[in-house]
């Protein structure tokens, strides 16, 4: 019986820490999907990084944005 009082956290622990790990890769991916075509988001992204871009930068981000392909593993 004492077998099971240390498996089983360390079980817990392992499955739970996989579900947080690919629940946060699925918002995230969601997040970015999102961003494509929200401007308003990259720039108060790109402010958050200290960065302030300009309409060309602006524009060069989109852009950059809709090429990028977020594949389904």
């Amino acid at each position: 019986m004492s077998w099971v009082n240390i498996v089983v956290p360390i079980v817990t622990l392992i499955v739970g820490a996989a579900g947080g790990f690919f629940a946060g890769v699925f918002y995230l991916r969601k997040q970015l999907e999102k961003m494509q075509s929200n401007p308003e988001m990259i720039q108060k992204m790109a402010k958050q990084m200290g960065y302030n871009l300009n309409k060309q930068q602006m524009q060069k981000a989109q852009h950059m944005m809709k090429n990028q392909k977020f594949p389904r593993k």
